[in-house]
Formats: C-alpha cells, structure tokens, sequence
C-alpha cells in the first residue's frame, strides 16, 4: 500500500504528481519533496511559498519541516527568507546530526552555502495584497495578523512501508517579524512514526502549539485508534480545552495517515478542505465538517473546485 494526504484542495496538482513516483516505487521523501515543492512554486496560493503574503515589513518570511518515519530525523527551518524551496532545505537539514532546525540569517547561511536556489519571494500579487491591507487601515499600529490558516501539511507512505511528512508556510500575513507558528515544530506542526503513521496541522500555530497536537494524534493510533478516531478525539479535546482555560479556541485541522494508509482529517472550522491518494483511490479532494466532535467528509463539487480556483487566480488590482 501507498498514500499521500494532505491539508486543503491547494495540494491536489503536488500529490497527483508525487504519487506517480510512489507507483514506480520511488521512496516517500522524494514524493513528499515533489509535491510541497509545486505548491512553493505556484504564485497563486498566497499562504506557501513564492507568492505567500509578507509580514509587517513586507517581507516574505518562511517555516518549513520533513521528517522521517523510519529513522525519526527532522529537520527544519523558520523564518528564512530569499530562497525558492524550503521543504529541500528542510529535508537536507534532517541528514545532519545537530543544528537540524535552523531560523532566519543561520537558515539562510546554511542554504546559500549548499547552493540551494536564490529567490525573491515577494511576488507582485502579494506586495498588491499588502498595500491594499495598509490601505484599509489608519496606520501600521493598526495592523492584527490574519488568523486563518492554510499551510500545507502532507503525510506519505511508499510502498516500502516508509513515512514521511512535510509541512512549508509563509505564516501569518502581517505577522511579526521573526515571528514562528506550529509548522516547523515537532510535536505540534507535524510527527511520524513509520511503525504508527504520521500528521500534519494546519491552523493557527500560536494554538496548536499549546496541545501537541500532531504527536497526540500518532500517539492515540499507536494505542490501536484508527487515524479518524485520533483526530476527531485529539482536536475535540484541545478545542474544548483553550475554550475552558482561555474562552476561545483558534483554527486546528490536522489530517492523518496509518502505516497501512488509512486516513483520518479532522477540523473545528468549516469549510477545511483536504485531499487525498491513494493504491486504491485517484486523487480526491473532500471537504470536512465537525458535527457534535465528529468530523463527516464529502467529495469536493466540481463547481467547488472551480471557484476555488477562480477565486484565487482572478485579477487584483491596487486600491
């Protein structure tokens, strides 16, 4: 059995690709890097990669991570700026022995010396959104970053039995400089344990890094819970916990796989949308509703795919 699942309908042209080499064969790693990769590389997706919207200086600050299941390496890299792929910087750092996450000038440093690819990643589209975004404000003071959530989060199995997972954001538009959320970090961002499975989460990091939540998840399908079961009950439990200690919950979706390539994708927002492939699936694209701490999964309408396209492709035009 092979499978790939990953975090919004932004995914679905990178798993279709990465699992044609997991058809040949081909190792989860260089899937997983394949697929993240396109979506770095797409400049319409405004929350991954070239084309992800900037902080409060307009600048394009990067988080990625990769991880593997079988030998438990990580590696990871945080608020990195001008380079085109960070999942390959990420994955390259999971080979070292020590310094394997690396932030800012140090992470920078590190890709330049191992001739990973220079690249502004300020993009036209997101310099439009930015100025537009200070325009509908009195001054910088005023500026709240953007709580939603749409990192790419993707867990893959070969057919070797080999996991692996990979996250990669641009974080919160308008956000601090400096500023980290739950992707790059274990635990909370993203776990694998080719023996179990893995997870990946999306949402609002500062949140999700209060329940360690990815980790839970393998955690409660090492216990025997199928991947489903370990989402509905690991994200009903930290929604219901920030609610009682701090009245409030932010966004948490997290999406799961076993090491048999059963699945399981829960959320407490609506309209989380994830895709999946599968040995015995095509690549699907569902979306995922919470009813009373149960996640119920459709297939994704064309005329829902559509517009989701159109919505994000569609000419912006400075105010």
């Amino acid at each position: 059995m092979w499978g790939m699942i990953a975090t919004w309908r932004m995914a679905v042209e990178g798993i279709t690709d990465g699992a044609k080499l997991l058809k040949e064969g081909k190792e989860a790693g260089d899937a997983i890097e394949l697929a993240i990769s396109q979506i770095e590389d797409f400049p319409y997706y405004k929350s991954v990669g070239y084309g992800g919207l900037p902080n409060e200086e307009m600048e394009v600050e990067l988080d990625a991570a990769y991880m593997d299941g079988d030998t438990l390496d990580i590696g990871c890299v945080a608020a990195i700026r001008d380079f085109k792929n960070p999942i390959s910087i990420a994955r390259r750092l999971s080979r070292e022995k020590v310094n394997s996450m690396l932030v800012g000038e140090g992470a920078e440093k590190f890709a330049h010396k191992e001739g990973f690819e220079r690249k502004n990643m300020l993009s036209d589209r997101a310099k439009i959104h930015y100025y537009n975004k200070v325009k509908e404000l009195r001054t910088i003071e005023d500026i709240v970053p953007y709580d939603g959530h749409d990192t790419v989060g993707m867990v893959c199995l070969d057919k070797n039995g080999k996991m692996v997972v990979g996250t990669s954001t641009s974080g919160l538009f308008m956000k601090k400089k400096g500023r980290v959320g739950d992707s790059p970090i274990s635990g909370s961002g993203f776990y694998v344990d080719s023996e179990i499975g893995g997870a990946s989460a999306t949402g609002l990091g500062e949140d999700l890094m209060k329940g360690c939540i990815s980790y839970e998840i393998v955690r409660l399908m090492g216990e025997g819970l199928s991947a489903q079961d370990a989402c509905d009950i690991a994200v009903s439990k930290l929604d219901e916990k920030l609610k009682k200690r701090r009245d409030k919950a932010g966004d948490i979706s997290l999406i799961a796989m076993n090491k048999n390539g059963e699945w399981g994708v829960a959320t407490n927002i609506e309209g989380f949308s994830f895709c999946v492939v599968t040995e015995n699936q095509e690549p699907t694209v569902y979306l995922t509703k919470n009813v009373n701490g149960k996640c119920v999964h459709k297939i994704a309408s064309q005329e829902w795919l559509d517009n989701y396209m159109k919505e994000r492709m569609k000419p912006l035009v400075r105010r």
